[in-house]
């Protein structure tokens, strides 16, 4: 049998940053399960992962003489695992758009398309190329990661008499999940709640919508739809087609709208980002692959915020913001559009370096507290990034 290895494409890799300073591509999280999760479900084998060095040891590559290489990028169909499982020895599955989504090798190719036999894919593929991707591609994913997900399975009956629910059908509830006095409206879109999740009281969830296993929507919580609140995290207020990859709150209100935050951040009471401009015109953002602002092509395009980084109150962020992994951001006024990795502070009060030691025991309470490991592997990634993030004189 074939060895499945999730490699991160490098024409990908760096837009996807800074979620992909911490991660290989393919767990970044969209839709209800991340893009290795999609390809576990189909393929039904754990693949490793062949990613940059420094992660290399928290995401271990394990390879064979037989070994089928999968494009970290792409989000798994049914059909495409198929497809992939097909492959002969010195083949590569293309997609009809030329991006390469498999190939089957005893070492890693580097051209694939010019190295190995093509075979075409004749069906549209869903590839996260942009860290806009994620909350623009997350409708559609919640709704096909739902169908695999619910395939066969029987919903766990929803029996609080004061909750509502608009095409009960299409509303998915998992072992020991809680729901209490809420709205639940899945007329344009699936619900799905996770194990152990809760839905606190004056909640409403309009779909397609996912809240992760241990995850909970705080007291008046207003989920508008093409959201994901991944595992573990917490959330209240407004949110609107929004990804939280997961262990992330955003417990008081306020708006985060077309956005993404990345694993451990923490939004303070009465925090929001601006999503659309008073012009009209389209967002553009801050890209890590070229250093300069990238038009998104949308006119709604909120904050994008790297693993670790905590918001103090009442923190504005503007339309169109990228902030890195593991700053401290806070103060009046909006923010700049992108905050560095590894800052301390805010536009009006002036941005210092945030002490790597402070930094890394502020990351291990914020884990720990959690009952969730973080030992020295995970202190070397972020002392990587800080290497490779910091000013250079």
């Amino acid at each position: 049998m074939t060895n499945f290895i999730l490699y991160d494409d490098a024409a990908i890799r760096p837009h996807l940053l800074p979620f992909t300073f911490t991660r290989p591509v393919s767990e970044v999280r969209c839709g209800i399960m991340t893009l290795t999760e999609k390809w576990v479900h189909h393929l039904g084998v754990t693949p490793s992962f062949l990613t940059e060095p420094y992660l290399q040891y928290k995401f271990p590559l394990f390879t064979t003489q037989d070994n089928t290489f999968l494009n970290s990028a792409v989000c798994a169909t049914a059909s495409l695992a198929q497809a992939v499982a097909q492959l002969q020895n010195g083949q590569a599955l293309v997609s009809t758009s030329g991006l390469t989504i498999a190939y089957r090798s005893p070492f890693e190719v580097v051209q694939p398309q010019n190295e190995l036999s093509v075979i075409s894919f004749p069906e549209p593929v869903t590839v996260i190329q942009r860290i806009w991707d994620i909350f623009m591609e997350n409708g559609a994913q919640i709704k096909a990661d739902f169908t695999a997900i619910t395939h066969q399975r029987i919903s766990q009956p929803l029996t609080d008499p004061y909750t509502h629910c608009y095409a009960p059908e299409r509303i998915f509830i998992e072992e020991g999940a809680k729901v209490r006095g809420t709205i639940l409206n899945a007329e344009n879109g699936p619900i799905y709640i996770g194990k152990n999740a809760t839905i606190c009281e004056g909640s409403v969830v309009i779909g397609p919508f996912c809240l992760g296993e241990g995850a909970t929507v705080n007291w008046g919580g207003k989920m508008r739809m093409n959201t994901t609140i991944g595992p573990h995290c917490k959330v209240g207020g407004e949110v609107s087609n929004s990804v939280m990859f997961a262990h992330s709150n955003k417990g008081h209100d306020g708006f985060l709208g077309n956005s993404v935050l990345g694993e451990w951040c923490n939004l303070g009471a009465n925090c929001n980002n601006s999503n659309l401009k008073n012009d009209y015109t389209n967002v553009k953002l801050f890209s890590y692959a070229t250093h300069t602002l990238e038009d998104t092509g949308s006119l709604f395009c909120g904050l994008f915020m790297g693993d670790f980084t905590k918001a103090g109150i009442s923190t504005m962020f503007n339309t169109g913001t990228v902030v890195g992994v593991n700053a401290n951001v806070f103060g009046a006024g909006f923010q700049s559009k992108h905050i560095p990795s590894f800052s301390w502070g805010g536009a009006a009060e002036g941005v210092t370096e945030y002490r790597i030691e402070k930094a890394l025991q502020v990351a291990y309470e914020t884990v720990s507290r959690r009952n969730f490991p973080f030992g020295e592997v995970e202190k070397d990634i972020l002392r990587n990034i800080f290497e490779q993030t910091r000013p250079r004189s």
